[in-house]
């Protein structure tokens, strides 16, 4: 293969084949567009010379006539839209040549070596993969590129008609890998811009991308019309174009054999490992910080800290550390900070559907300051829920449940503690009230909703308080599952009122919801878990010294004396899933927490 579009490897000649089949569709569907005003012409010229004279044929002319008139129209229409649709543009940061000198040298040494045309630009992508995107279509160079709904943006030279297409990076790969290994993998990459340039696949590829933007155009102006032929083009060259697809990755995966192919098979274990650490630091610690309302400047230079650790953790990459002394890819960039920061908004914006600019409701935050600034409002946050729950859900205090779930005696309300805490007597255990206290039965429960909330022992910004509501001697767990429907739908009129950008404030302009959801809704009894959880976090820092930490691959964590405390899950899912409060109970006694000591909400 050569840079004059020239291919020769295996695969190249089922990918050239493959895209004719796909032009051939083209070209049977404008034969059909054709063959009504072909019809026409030759009815009306058989007429001009005296062959169709007499009865039927003026009608018959006339009406092949005007269904040729409206089908050119329909067609031209339909094609108008296919050639100027915008297609869709994935949300990247462009890098240019003054801020990566050394990556643009790289890249276009690895397209030397390969001869074959080196890429028009280069940009960033918050994700682990790397690819070759073309944005030579005419509508980009009018500058209404449509990047998934987001404003265009100027337009380059990768804009400029016959151009290259871009290089599209994934970032973590920047700083994670080596310079050396950043090349093995980018080299099948860059490979697939020598079948790029082929006529016919650029053609095929470029009549493809028109149709599944016409199906968006369709489906979003209103132009129904132009919907259905778009897909049913689609369908029949679906076959061949995926195809070719395949013949371009074997063709270029070929070229780039004799590019640092023994060095590629580590490399590629680095991207394995790659996109396991940095899910693991999206879902598990920058979204915590999104659902807030603050995103992480700087979540590449954090995927270091997560692969680091992940690898000290897996005895599968114990080698791994030993390359950090290599030179990272990052130092390709001119001003990896800035980098970095541009593309954690973005993957904010792509993941969370956060605004595209930091605002008073939107502000970035420092991996220092994440423990005190992210993970302990969390926790408050939380408990303030938890607590605002309770409320609606409190049982007065002559209602507390038996053993067998009924209500049991009246017994009078005990005095409240200072700033609203409930007191000794009213804490379940305790010599001044039943073991049992706290705890809501069915009959309980039934009137709970009707119950306005009174200075009982349900009162205060306790974890006692917690315990109490949630211990169950019956086993049924009613009252977590009306705490968990509480909470649900607290949360839920909370991201109504929040916008789709829930605690991030509205997204100026478009694309305000997240395009690829990091996780699926939770459920009831897991978020029950988290704000118990939150509570006794809470808890144990007010008043027994422990200190809200990061962790690179589990986000919020607990310290104890620094050590992080791993324990407390499987004794909050007793309390939640079973009632049975006695093996959180014994960890609190362990580590000098004080349920009945008032927490701070915020």
């Amino acid at each position: 293969m050569s840079g004059t579009g020239s291919i020769m490897e295996a695969g190249a000649p089922s990918a050239r084949s493959r895209a004719l089949a796909v032009l051939r569709v083209r070209s049977r569907a404008l034969a059909v567009g054709l063959l009504p005003a072909a019809l026409a012409v030759v009815l009306v010229a058989a007429r001009a010379t005296g062959r169709l004279a007499g009865d039927p044929w003026p009608t018959v002319t006339l009406v092949v006539c005007v269904v040729a008139a409206v089908v050119l129209l329909v067609g031209g229409a339909f094609a108008a839209v296919v050639l100027r649709a915008s297609p869709a543009v994935t949300p990247t940061v462009p890098l240019s040549e003054a801020a990566a000198p050394d990556l643009y040298r790289l890249v276009r040494d690895l397209a030397d070596r390969m001869d074959v045309p080196p890429p028009s630009a280069i940009a960033l992508t918050p994700d682990c993969d790397s690819w070759l995107e073309d944005r030579s279509h005419a509508a980009h160079r009018r500058g209404g590129a449509r990047v998934f709904g987001a404003a265009p943006g100027p337009v380059g030279p990768e804009s400029e008609p016959g151009a290259a297409p871009v290089l599209v990076i994934g970032s973590p790969f920047l700083w994670w890998m080596r310079v050396a290994e950043l090349r093995a993998v980018l080299a099948p990459v860059v490979a697939g811009t020598g079948p790029s340039a082929h006529p016919d696949i650029a053609d095929a590829r470029g009549f493809v991308r028109g149709l599944d933007a016409a199906v968006d155009v369709g489906s979003r102006r209103g132009l129904g019309w132009i919907a259905p032929p778009a897909r049913l083009l689609l369908r029949l060259c679906r076959t061949d174009a995926a195809e070719m697809e395949r013949g371009v990755a074997a063709a270029a995966s070929e070229r780039a054999q004799g590019v640092d192919y023994g060095l590629r098979i580590v490399a590629q274990e680095q991207v394995g490992l790659a996109y396991a650490g940095w899910d693991r630091l999206l879902t598990r610690v920058a979204l915590p910080a999104w659902r807030m309302g603050r995103w992480p400047a700087h979540l590449d230079a954090g995927v270091v800290s997560a692969l680091t650790e992940l690898s000290r953790r897996d005895r599968l990459a114990d080698g791994f550390t030993s390359r950090l002394g290599e030179r990272p890819a990052c130092d390709l960039l001119e001003q990896p900070g800035l980098i970095d920061e541009a593309t954690s908004l973005l993957a904010a914006r792509l993941f969370h559907g956060g605004p595209a600019e930091a605002g008073p409701d939107w502000s970035p935050v420092d991996w220092a300051a994440y423990p005190e600034e992210v993970v302990d409002r969390k926790w408050r946050a939380e408990a303030a829920r938890l607590h605002a729950a309770l409320d609606a859900l409190a049982v007065p205090a002559g209602l507390p449940a038996g053993p067998s779930g009924s209500p049991a005696p009246a017994a009078p309300a005990p005095s409240a503690a200072p700033n609203g805490s409930a007191g000794a007597a009213a804490r379940p255990g305790s010599s001044g009230a039943s073991g049992a206290a706290g705890a809501a039965g069915p009959a309980t429960l039934a009137a709970a909703d009707s119950a306005s909330p009174t200075a009982d022992a349900f009162a205060g910004p306790t974890l006692e308080r917690v315990l109490g509501y949630l211990t169950d001697l019956g086993g049924e767990g009613v009252a977590g599952e009306a705490l968990a429907g509480r909470i649900t739908g607290e949360l839920a009129r909370e991201e109504r009122a929040a916008g789709p950008a829930a605690g991030a404030g509205k997204a100026r302009g478009a694309d305000a919801v997240p395009l690829f959801p990091l996780q699926p809704p939770r459920s009831g009894r897991d978020l029950l878990a988290d704000h118990v959880t939150a509570m006794v976090c809470c808890a144990a820092v007010d008043s027994a010294g422990a200190t809200p930490g990061l962790d690179w691959l589990d986000g919020p964590v607990l310290l104890v004396g620094g050590d992080r405390r791993s324990d407390l899950a499987p004794r909050v899912l007793c309390l939640v899933e079973e009632g049975n409060p006695e093996p959180l109970r014994d960890w609190l006694s362990a580590l000098g927490v004080r349920p009945e000591k008032p927490v701070r909400l915020v």
